[in-house]
């Protein structure tokens, strides 16, 4: 594709080959395939497992999943570690539990404050995600070969580190 606009330049194709757009979709197909995995897993309460296989349950609601703590989180460290405002991690949080895979409970260092934390039923599908992500990885160093996925994953620690 090519711009004929003043000041532009000619060749506009970097637009979707950059790396801020490759890390993207890379990590959208990453965790559609973490979900899928999911999805199949046995050891995942059925009513889960349903929700992850009609798209219910998305990327976003991985957050909770890659960020509670397992002795639990508050919401508002639970949201800054996710990137996320305070409100849109509460609707997640509602979301999963509903679900029962979390639950809010006093918290016994401040007893104006609430935390999540997980369930049984959390706690198994914490594992589930554990037991996906391995295979996802797997798939990956499979599918792009082991040098190539070693070095990818020290690029991106060092580049994350950054932030």
């Amino acid at each position: 594709m090519t711009s004929s606009l003043p000041g532009l330049p000619a060749e506009d194709g970097w637009r979707q080959t950059h790396l801020g757009r490759l890390l993207g979709h890379a990590m959208r197909r990453f965790d559609a395939r973490v979900l899928a995995l999911m999805a199949h897993n046995v050891e995942v309460p059925l009513a889960l497992s349903n929700l992850a296989a009609r798209a219910q349950v998305s990327a976003a609601h991985i957050h909770i999943t890659r960020h509670l703590a397992l002795e639990g989180s508050r919401l508002t460290d639970l949201a800054e570690q996710a990137g996320m405002s305070k409100q849109a991690m509460g609707d997640l949080v509602d979301q999963c539990e509903a679900w029962g895979l979390v639950l809010r409970e006093a918290d016994p260092r401040d007893a104006r404050a609430r935390r999540v934390r997980f369930t049984p039923t959390g706690l198994a599908w914490l594992q589930a995600f554990r037991d996906a992500v391995a295979q996802a990885e797997a798939e990956f160093r499979a599918e792009v070969g082991a040098d190539v996925a070693t070095v990818a994953m020290i690029g991106l620690e060092a580049y994350g580190a950054q932030a």
